[in-house]
């Protein structure tokens, strides 16, 4: 759980270590709203991709579900700057599908949190395959870091992509294929 009263002093000391006067006109309110923007971009912390992947419909089909270009941003744990980009779902149905916007809510999960990108690719995948009982998940992250962009190597444009295969996805190359076709990608 974010406590809101120890990122406002620790913004503080920081500003404070920065040389700045946190008394100032600009800078008097500014520990309070970063206290309450790490509380909102954090959120996921406390959630669980569970409450959203439990309601679920029956269906026959196994065919591939995919929702592609879910906007998401997220917190890098490392710098503790933004990463942002889009994430693209798909799974194969053993009897039941979830709601669509479930899926782009259990990627805010995840999202929601202080995150590597690889560990994120992989928790969504993993949800998928513990909460629906798929036969299958691919998830695709593309993501643009700030610590690469602004900082550092400092190559803005730069993109990472991590992908995460289960069941089915990680057996069958062919429907593997299929969803990087789905995408428009190449393998």
């Amino acid at each position: 759980m974010v406590d809101e009263s120890k990122i406002e002093k620790a913004i503080e000391l920081l500003l404070e270590g920065m040389g700045e006067d946190v008394s100032r006109e600009g800078l008097k309110d500014t520990p309070r709203r970063v206290a309450r923007m790490y509380a909102e971009t954090l959120s996921g912390m406390d959630e669980d991709a569970a409450d959203h992947l439990c309601r679920t419909f029956t269906t026959d089909s196994s065919d591939i579900v995919l929702e592609r270009d879910i906007t998401f941003f997220s917190t890098c744990e490392h710098h503790l700057m933004p990463f942002f980009g889009k994430v693209h779902v798909a799974y194969i149905p053993n009897g039941k599908v979830a709601g669509l916007s479930k899926l782009a809510r259990t990627v805010e999960v995840f999202a929601r949190r202080l995150q590597m990108q690889e560990r994120m690719t992989g928790q969504i995948a993993d949800a998928l395959m513990k909460e629906l009982d798929c036969k299958g998940a691919c998830v695709m992250v593309e993501a643009e870091h700030t610590c690469m962009t602004m900082r550092g190597v400092k190559k803005p444009g730069s993109s990472t992509a991590t992908v995460a295969l289960r069941g089915v996805f990680e057996t069958d190359p062919a429907l593997e294929a299929r969803f990087y076709a789905l995408l428009g990608k190449s393998r």
